[in-house]
């Protein structure tokens, strides 16, 4: 639709022109030409678009119904059921005898012997021996000698000493009286003392000790032993035995076997089976649509420059 506006609408304008053209043709031209202005024009055109519409719609789906129905079903068990048959077998049976017999057997008697024989033997005997060995020992010497020693000693001397105003009498107008007065007096005096002091001697002697060697000396000696011989010596007895003889014997038992028996009877289980049914349910779908509508669009025509006519 849009097109067609469009094509209409180019078309008009070329008619216009066409027109101005012609009526050019019957005017003559002037000497300087006139350029007409530029015409434009709103036409409406239609647009096309697209819309979405909700639209619920009514489906069906196949659910299944379970329904439980009772069935009576024949069934057969087999219950074990105990029967006995007679039997004939041999069975060998036993017999036990009482016999005498003459066994011989071997006997070791000992039989003792005394020899003589030779020992030899080593003995170690003592020896005794006296040597002599050189010994060191030390000897202190006393030793005189004389050395300065300094001693502290004194003397008493008397002295006169000015008596005090107080301890002796009254002051008195003349020079203070003087009292005589016992004073040691220290001194340190240096005399010679004898000392004494050992001195070390290193001496040697001999000293007797005596040595014990053992010496090995060989020596014989008889000796008496028994010896014990093993003589083998035959020998008899009588023995009894029992003797177990088997005899056979015919004998009839039962033999008890299983024989399955069949039990019938009726049993009533459910059966399970599921019944088809259409359910009908709705759902919303969008539904695609077209709508047209008119947009105003404005047109312009190009301008033409063109001569200026003068009509008569």
């Amino acid at each position: 639709m849009g097109r067609i506006v469009g094509v209409a609408l180019v078309a008009a304008a070329v008619l216009a022109a066409g027109a101005d053209w012609a009526r050019a043709g019957l005017c003559r031209t002037c000497s300087k030409p006139t350029c007409c202005p530029q015409q434009c024009c709103t036409v409406m055109k239609t647009c096309r678009q697209v819309v979405y519409e909700k639209r619920e719609v009514t489906c069906y789906r196949t659910c299944y119904d379970r329904v439980c129905e009772p069935k009576v079903v024949d069934r057969v068990r087999y219950v074990p059921e105990t029967q006995y048959r007679e039997v004939q077998c041999t069975v060998w049976k036993p017999v036990w005898e009482t016999q005498t017999k003459t066994v011989q057997y071997k006997v070791c008697k000992p039989v003792y012997e005394t020899k003589t024989r030779e020992v030899r033997y080593t003995v170690c005997k003592p020896v005794h021996e006296t040597k002599e060995k050189e010994v060191c020992y030390t000897v202190c010497k006393p030793e005189k000698y004389t050395k300065t020693v300094k001693v502290c000693s004194g003397h008493w001397e008397t002295r006169q000493v000015e008596c005090a105003p107080s301890t002796c009498r009254p002051a008195t107008c003349g020079p203070p009286p003087t009292v005589c007065k016992r004073v040691w007096v220290p001194e340190v005096i240096e005399k010679e003392v004898e000392c004494v002091r050992y001195v070390t001697e290193t001496h040697t002697k001999k000293v007797p000790y005596t040595v014990c060697k053992m010496v090995p000396e060989e020596k014989v000696k008889t000796c008496t032993y028994q010896v014990c011989r093993m003589v083998e010596e035959v020998r008899t007895k009588e023995v009894e035995q029992r003797v177990c003889k088997m005899v056979p014997e015919v004998i009839t038992r039962k033999v008890p076997y299983t024989v399955c028996k069949p039990v019938h009877y009726q049993e009533t289980i459910t059966c399970v089976r599921y019944v088809p049914k259409r359910v009908a349910y709705t759902k919303t779908i969008c539904v695609p649509k077209v709508v047209c509508k008119q947009v105003p669009v404005t047109v312009c025509r190009p301008a033409i420059c063109k001569p200026a006519c003068c009509c008569p």
